[in-house]
């Protein structure tokens, strides 16, 4: 054995765990990105301004697609939702059905006035009901209502694309 093949052993195993060390911080980098990755559900999204805080909210406006809602996900990411669009203003309420994550969810009437903020929790089989007549709910993660200041009584701008239920004919059912 010559001296220079312990060298040749050090720097080898130096780079070896430089690699190792950047595998990690990459793998992490990328498992973190999810939360901050767009849902693959194919559905539309619009910008919404709620309270302090601007949202990416999918839009939710078939029939299948308000009976799927955020059903089997294991997470929504930080300033996004969906919002529920209903043909008429009506007494709306929502359950947890296969729910995995803690929701906020905010009913608004047709002229976009918060009705009604509640907080649910995964699973939970229980209806939450709007406190007034509702065209629209959004499922904002649990907690985002406070922390942007929403408030029953306050107005919302509905973007134009959330404005109304699909087409009938194409697959709505309202």
């Amino acid at each position: 054995m010559s001296g220079s093949e312990p060298k040749n052993q050090s720097m080898w195993v130096k780079i070896a765990l430089a690699l190792a060390g950047a595998g990690l911080i990459v793998s992490a980098a990328l498992l973190s990105c999810r939360h901050w990755a767009h849902p693959n559900s194919g559905l539309p999204t619009v910008r919404m301004n709620l309270g302090s805080r601007s949202f990416t909210l999918e839009v939710a406006n078939t029939f299948e697609s308000r009976r799927r809602g955020l059903m089997k996900r294991d997470s929504l990411p930080e300033n996004h939702g969906m919002i529920f669009v209903f043909a008429e203003p009506q007494i709306l309420g929502f359950w947890m059905k296969n729910t995995r994550i803690p929701l906020d969810i905010v009913y608004l009437d047709a002229e976009g006035k918060v009705v009604s903020v509640h907080s649910m929790q995964p699973y939970d089989l229980r209806s939450t009901d709007s406190n007034g007549l509702a065209k629209y709910a959004i499922e904002l993660n649990e907690g985002a209502a406070a922390e942007a200041g929403i408030h029953p009584g306050d107005r919302v701008a509905i973007p134009p694309a959330a404005r109304e239920p699909a087409q009938v004919g194409s697959g709505a059912l309202d």
